[in-house]
C-alpha cells in the first residue's frame, strides 16, 4: 500500500504539476538580490546564504559632488560610525594630553596634531574592513557584484557597472537595503565647493578654519573633533539642536561645546558660497541669512561642512516599474511588520525605512532576522522599542528609550516622575574640570510600578555605560530595581542610583 503522500506526489509527477513548481523555484537566477552592501544589506545576504540560499549582492556607490568614493560596507563603515568614532578618539587623546600633566606627566615639546597621519590610518583601517567583507561574502559564496542596480520589470534588475555595462538578473525575492546620503542646501556654490560627511574622513588635507551648517548629530560630532584637534570651528544652525533628542540634554551638549571653544550661530541659513581663493584648502565666503528677519551676515573660511539631513537613495533604482510605493516627500519605504513593501517579494532594511531608526545595528538586526523568516523558518521580528543610542560629542550623549518630550506627549506630564542629576567623574577631578557638567537623568511612569520609560547621561564613555542599561530596560527595569542594584565605584554608570529631583 503507499502512503497519500505518494500518492500525491506521483499523481503531481505525473500531470506536470511537480515539474512546474520546480521550474518556477529555478526560473530565476537567485533566490535573493540584495541591493545595496551596507550594514544591513550584508547582514540579510550572509545569513541567507548560510541558510543554504543563491545569494547576490549589487553594491555601488555613486561618487559624491567632490568626487568621493569607497569600498564595500556601506556608510558605517566607510563615511560613518568607525571613521567618526576614530575621530572622535583623537580629539580625546587630546583632552588627555592636556589632562596628563595634573596627573604628574612633563614633557616639553608643544603636542600638535598631523591631519594626514590620522586620516592615513583611518582609511587604512577602513580598507582592511572593506577587504574582510569581500572574503566574507567570497566565503559564503555570496555573488558580489560593483554594478548599479535599477528594477526594468518584476523580478528582474538591470546591473550597470563603472564602464556602462549593463547586466540584467533575475530573483525570487528582493531587498532594498540602499541607504541614505547627505543632503545639499540647494544653493550656489554648495556642490561645488562645500564638503560633506562623505569627503571628510578622507580628506587629503586638513579643513583649516571650517564652518558647519546643520545642528544633527553629524553636524555636532564632526564639530567637536574638528575642535578637539585644534581646529577654529562655527555651527550655524536654523533651528533647534539634535531635533528628535531630549532638548534638555541637546541643549546641554551644545553649551559645553560653546564652553570649550565652538561657535554658534543660531537662527541663520547660508544663501550662497563663493570661492576667494583656490587651495587645499582654499579660501570660501559664506553668505547667510536670519530666520527671524531681513539680517544677513558673511564669514570667511577654508572648509564648509554640510550636515543637514540625508535623503534616501530610493528614487533612481526602478521602484516605479514594479510598483512599490515610496514616501513621495521623504522617498522613504513604507512596509509591513516584516519589512516587506506592497509588493509581496520586495523587502527592504535599514535607513531607508519609514518611521524607523536609522542605526547601523538596527539594521544588521532587522537584515539577519527578516533573511530567517524567509528561509530558515523563523518568526522573530526586529524589535524596534528601546534601541539605544549615543552621540559622540566631546562629551557624550548616550540615551534609550523616550525623550522627555516624548514621555509627556504619550504618557502626560502628570504621571510621570524625572529623577536627575549632575554628577563629576573622578577622573576630572584631578584634571580639574568641570564639576556641574555631567549630568544624568531618567523618566518614570508613576503608574506602571514606576517603569523607567527613558534613560540619558552626557559624560564621558557614555555608550559603553548606556549599553548595559539598555538591557534593563528590556527586561522591564523599574525605579526599584535600579535602587536596588549596587552600583560599582568609582564609575560614572553608578550615577543613576542617586535620587535627586
Amino acid at each position: 500500500a503507499k502512503c497519500l503522500c505518494c500518492i500525491g506526489n506521483l499523481s503531481a509527477h505525473q500531470s506536470g504539476l511537480l515539474q512546474k513548481l520546480l521550474q518556477k523555484e529555478s526560473a530565476y537566477d537567485y533566490d535573493l538580490i540584495v541591493i545595496g552592501g551596507g550594514s544591513g544589506g550584508l547582514a540579510c545576504a550572509q545569513e541567507a546564504a548560510i541558510l543554504g540560499k543563491k545569494v547576490m549582492v549589487l553594491d555601488f556607490v555613486v561618487p559624491s559632488p567632490q568626487g568621493t568614493s569607497w569600498g564595500l560596507g556601506g556608510t558605517c563603515v566607510n563615511v560613518g560610525c568607525v571613521p567618526k568614532k576614530l575621530m572622535h578618539q583623537a580629539a580625546l587623546l587630546g583632552q588627555a594630553l592636556s589632562d596628563s600633566r595634573k596627573f604628574g606627566w612633563e614633557y616639553n615639546q608643544q603636542a600638535k596634531h598631523n591631519w594626514e597621519t590620522m586620516t592615513e590610518a583611518i582609511q587604512n583601517h577602513i580598507g582592511s574592513l572593506n577587504w574582510s567583507y569581500r572574503v566574507s561574502l567570497r566565503e559564503k559564496a555570496v555573488a558580489y557584484v560593483n554594478s548599479y542596480g535599477e528594477f526594468v520589470e518584476h523580478h528582474k534588475i538591470k546591473a550597470t557597472n563603472r564602464k556602462g555595462q549593463e547586466t540584467c538578473y533575475t530573483a525570487a525575492k528582493f531587498v532594498i537595503a540602499t541607504g541614505e546620503r547627505p543632503r545639499y542646501l540647494g544653493i550656489q556654490g554648495d556642490k561645488e565647493y562645500c564638503i560633506t560627511s562623505d569627503d571628510l574622513f578622507s580628506l587629503p588635507y586638513c579643513p583649516g578654519k571650517t564652518l558647519v551648517v546643520g545642528a544633527s548629530y553629524v553636524a555636532l560630532e564632526c564639530a567637536g573633533f574638528l575642535a578637539g584637534i585644534g581646529l577654529d570651528v562655527t555651527v550655524m544652525v536654523r533651528s533647534v539642536l539634535l531635533r528628535g533628542f531630549d532638548q534638555e540634554m541637546a541643549e546641554k551638549v551644545g553649551s559645553y561645546m560653546e564652553q570649550h571653544g565652538i561657535k554658534f550661530l543660531r537662527k541663520f541659513i547660508p544663501v550662497m558660497v563663493q570661492q576667494l581663493e583656490k587651495g587645499l584648502p582654499g579660501k570660501l565666503k559664506v553668505v547667510a541669512k536670519s530666520t527671524e528677519g531681513p539680517e544677513t551676515m558673511e564669514g570667511v573660511y577654508n572648509t564648509v561642512l554640510l550636515a543637514i539631513g540625508r535623503d534616501s537613495c530610493t528614487r533612481k533604482i526602478g521602484l516605479e516599474k514594479i510598483g512599490v510605493k515610496i514616501n513621495e516627500k521623504t522617498g522613504k519605504i513604507p512596509v509591513n511588520d516584516v519589512e516587506q513593501t506592497n509588493v509581496p517579494y520586495v523587502y527592504a532594511v535599514g535607513d531607508v525605512l519609514e518611521g524607523k531608526l536609522e542605526l547601523t545595528p538596527v539594521a544588521i538586526q532587522a537584515g539577519k532576522l527578516l533573511a530567517r523568516r524567509l528561509f530558515g523558518d523563523h518568526l522573530e521580528k526586529c524589535d524596534y522599542i528601546n534601541v539605544p543610542t549615543t552621540v559622540f560629542t566631546p562629551l557624550e550623549y548616550g540615551c534609550c528609550g523616550l525623550s522627555e518630550e516624548k514621555a509627556i506627549e504619550v504618557y502626560k506630564k502628570e504621571n510621570l516622575e524625572v529623577y536627575h542629576t549632575f554628577f563629576w567623574p573622578l577622573e576630572w577631578t584631578v584634571a580639574g574640570r568641570d564639576n556641574n557638567t555631567c549630568y544624568a537623568k531618567i523618566i518614570c511612569n508613576k503608574f506602571n510600578n514606576n517603569r523607567v520609560i527613558g534613560f540619558h547621561i552626557l559624560g564621558p564613555n557614555a555608550g559603553e555605560v548606556t549599553q548595559g542599561f539598555a538591557v534593563a530596560m528590556k527586561c522591564g527595569l523599574t525605579k526599584q530595581l535600579l535602587d536596588d542594584t549596587i552600583g560599582i565605584h568609582p564609575t560614572c554608570g553608578e550615577v543613576q542610583k542617586r535620587e535627586v529631583f
